[in-house]
């Protein structure tokens, strides 16, 4: 399996995106179509960038890609259809992008890991389920979504949740994920709206730790 992540980690640098999680967004892509030419794209967790990449290059020009992240993204490089954006989700609201929602919101967030796997899985679900919460803020009726979880006890209850949101709802993990790795990608595809479920309760998400490792360090999961 190291051999499959060196691969990704050459192709990367190859290819010129900043960390080679950019091919799980593109096989995410690939296989279930969530963004479009034209498409207003949320990306969450999106430090260093490679998940802005693909999007901005699979929405073109006539897009938008609003890459979120608690760390500082370089802009250098990106289209001017990005826009970057040093927040943390918790204080997104409607405001925040002028009432207008998005085609796709995609997520690659993640916490620090701690070394307890369970810590770990709860906190990452605690993360999307804080994104959930707030797709009725984002997200367009009939619009797609991705985030990417730590599966664990909580992982099968957050799919359900996904199932009660959206029409389709399936965990995937990419090729380029290490085998042994927890992490999964949940892709969902036509958001059912505001009223596909109660009023949510509010839940804590962890405020470091998101999106994915920069291009010279070859242990992201």
């Amino acid at each position: 399996m190291k051999e499959v992540q060196d691969f990704f980690f050459r192709k990367a640098k190859e290819e010129g995106y900043r960390a080679r999680s950019a091919y799980k967004l593109i096989e995410i892509d690939d296989r279930r179509k969530l963004l479009r030419k034209g498409d207003r794209v949320l990306d969450l967790g999106a430090a260093p960038g490679s998940w802005t990449q693909v999007a901005a290059a699979r929405v073109g020009e006539h897009g938008l890609v609003v890459g979120v992240d608690l760390k500082a993204i370089d802009p250098r490089g990106l289209p001017k259809w990005v826009t970057l954006m040093k927040a943390d989700l918790r204080d997104l609201d409607a405001s925040t992008f002028g009432g207008t929602y998005f085609d796709a919101v995609i997520s690659d967030m993640a916490p620090d890991t701690s070394g307890d796997p369970f810590g770990d899985s709860v906190r990452s679900c605690h993360l999307c389920q804080a994104l959930l919460d707030r797709l009725p803020n984002w997200l367009r009726r009939g619009g797609h979504s991705t985030m990417k979880v730590f599966e664990g006890a909580e992982y099968p209850e957050l799919l359900r949740r996904t199932e009660r949101l959206f029409e389709d709802s399936k965990g995937f993990k990419p090729r380029s994920s290490r085998a042994e790795s927890v992490e999964m990608f949940i892709v969902c595809k036509g958001y059912k709206g505001h009223d596909a479920e109660p009023a949510p309760e509010s839940r804590p998400a962890r405020r470091r730790g998101w999106g994915d490792e920069p291009d010279d360090v070859d242990r992201s999961a």
